[in-house]
């Protein structure tokens, strides 16, 4: 019997498709709550002007992305994969998480963290049925790891990466760079852990890389693959989490 601690891991998804069992749905419950709770009391300091970015300091030279052979490479798959509007949130993603990695001094390598981010959603247009996306995603980014050589450890921190992102309560225990992946595509998509980053970081990232009506691209894409994958993670985030009205409610315009 497989532990409910391996979910959303690649060779979870690999396995599985990507289909959760009744005990790993139960499993998600928890901490799903818990990051609803934490959303609504940050995104009040926020309107309270009493949120932890206020006086917060980030600096700009650790949000540009690296430049490598490998970053290239998934650079070039995201703008073959990907709209204008969801390639623009892949790199918000990596700048957004990013900043919360320097804010808590966590070593990364940025160009795992920049790699995954490009490639995290590759696979959200895909049309395989009652397969998670981020197989695909993964696919893609295995794809990219033997094109460029990199290693097998790397490929599997990346790909994991992926294929967790949008797990509830991704922890560094996953290590930093699935940590912060995750973390990046909150803040970019519902606004979670936005209260800590400094507004300046918020608007000069959005001023980067426009939003050009993401929530409702996204949300229109997500309520796609719920309907693939039914027994799957979007699903499940839309019918307990509320999913079309957090990223409605995120502090962003579009």
């Amino acid at each position: 019997m497989y532990a409910v601690t391996e979910l959303g891991t690649h060779s979870w998804v690999d396995r599985t498709g990507g289909q959760l069992t009744g005990a790993e749905r139960r499993s998600l419950l928890r901490p799903l709550a818990r990051t609803h709770a934490v959303n609504a009391v940050g995104r009040l300091s926020m309107l309270a002007r009493l949120n932890t970015g206020l006086h917060a300091q980030v600096d700009p030279a650790q949000l540009v992305p690296p430049s490598s052979a490998l970053t290239r490479a998934a650079v070039a798959q995201a703008r073959h994969q990907l709209s204008p509007a969801l390639l623009n949130h892949s790199y918000r993603t990596f700048a957004f998480g990013a900043a919360l990695g320097a804010l808590e001094g966590l070593t990364v390598d940025a160009e795992l963290l920049f790699a995954a981010a490009l490639m995290h959603d590759t696979g959200l247009p895909t049309s395989e049925r009652n397969v998670d996306f981020t197989r695909s995603s993964a696919r893609i980014a295995q794809d990219v790891a033997e094109e460029v050589d990199l290693s097998p450890a790397a490929a599997e921190t990346m790909r994991t990466a992926i294929t967790l992102h949008y797990s509830p309560r991704v922890t560094p225990e996953h290590g930093p760079v699935a940590y912060l992946l995750a973390a990046g595509a909150g803040v970019d998509v519902v606004g979670m852990r936005s209260w800590e980053l400094p507004v300046a970081v918020l608007a000069s990232v959005v001023e980067q890389h426009p939003r050009l009506g993401f929530k409702g691209e996204f949300a229109a894409a997500f309520r796609a693959e719920a309907a693939r994958v039914p027994r799957g993670r979007a699903q499940f985030l839309r019918r307990y989490g509320a999913f079309d009205l957090a990223i409605r409610l995120s502090p962003f315009r579009d």
